[in-house]
């Protein structure tokens, strides 16, 4: 039976810490699945349509040997969007402490809705801890050079879209 993960975020805009996650979660189960969370709630910079070209465009370039990812937004609790792609496996980042208290009430809730859905945390590669979308964004509408937390694709995009907000 083929494994099936779900690596699920906002991916707003995508940072080589996703990347390092997309890559090795890729190595652990047969198909991965990139869920691009649509949440009214959070408010995104990027549009759900344009995460999906942003990250499979920057999946393209990065990571463009791996065949088994698959990028699709979802606008449903994340273990209902499992059992409707048949994954067994989220995958959730950990940077640094304060990620994991959130990242462990998240994964015991979704215990909770399914048990049969287990949650696999990675570790973020050391020279991307630090690195957040939010963080990301921050630098950039300042005028910061964000070359080093995110793949050019992304920053192509990111600066077209604060350009364009000004």
């Amino acid at each position: 039976m083929k494994k099936i993960g779900l690596y699920p975020g906002t991916f707003d805009p995508i940072t080589f810490g996703h990347l390092d996650i997309v890559r090795r979660a890729s190595l652990i189960v047969d198909t991965l699945y990139v869920g691009i969370a649509s949440n009214k709630n959070k408010k995104t910079l990027f549009s759900p349509s344009e995460r999906v070209e942003i990250v499979k465009n920057c999946l393209e370039s990065s990571l463009k040997n791996i065949k088994n990812i698959k990028v699709v937004t979802f606008d449903t609790l994340t273990v209902k969007f499992c059992k409707n792609i048949n994954a067994s496996v989220i995958f959730r980042g950990l940077r640094v402490v304060t990620d994991f208290e959130y990242e462990f009430q998240l994964a015991g809730m979704n215990n909770r809705l399914d048990n049969k859905i287990q949650t696999i945390f990675l570790m973020a590669d050391i020279e991307n801890q630090l690195i957040s979308s939010n963080m990301v964004k921050e630098i950039a509408e300042l005028g910061g050079n964000v070359s080093k937390f995110a793949p050019k694709e992304a920053i192509v995009y990111l600066n077209k879209k604060l350009k364009n907000k000004k």
